[in-house]
């Protein structure tokens, strides 16, 4: 078992080295929608790519979620066949989001000899996550617009 201390130090030298490998900038919370955030996630059982839907107004999580579920046959078939879609998310401080979100179990954040397969997995699949919200980005954004 890690200190406090020892635990921060393994994350923050795991987060640097992940982007001293994979110099990019990723969209993460830039998606130019308010509450709608793309985030890597890891921990000592699992490393996810998450595509949190979490705006104040219930109507307009719906929406949005509602939007992406349309495109799931798209998104399942053409970029991310893993990914799970999760209408109603509770969050541990019971907060009810939406996500979209693709996982990789049996990898640990404190075991560096996972590390190269969780940055391989959250280059390959938030590259491909953001490819399809740019290619339905606009369609996404538009409140009034539904297929």
């Amino acid at each position: 078992m890690y200190s406090k201390e020892e635990s921060l130090k393994i994350k923050k030298e795991f987060w640097v080295q992940f982007a001293a490998e994979y110099p990019r900038k990723w969209i993460l919370y830039d998606t130019k929608i308010k509450d709608v955030t793309f985030k890597f996630y890891v921990d000592n059982k699992k490393a996810q790519v998450l595509f949190d839907i979490e705006p104040k107004e219930e109507e307009k999580r719906k929406i949005y979620f509602e939007k992406i579920e349309s495109l799931k046959n798209i998104l399942i078939e053409e970029y991310l066949p893993e990914a799970i879609l999760e209408r109603n998310h509770y969050l541990e401080s019971g907060k009810v989001i939406s996500r979209i979100w693709i996982e990789k179990l049996n990898v640990s954040l404190n075991n560096k000899a996972y590390w190269k397969d969780i940055f391989s997995f959250f280059n390959e699949t938030m590259s491909k996550f953001e490819l399809f919200f740019y290619e339905y980005e606009d369609y996404i954004k538009d409140l009034e617009t539904n297929i």
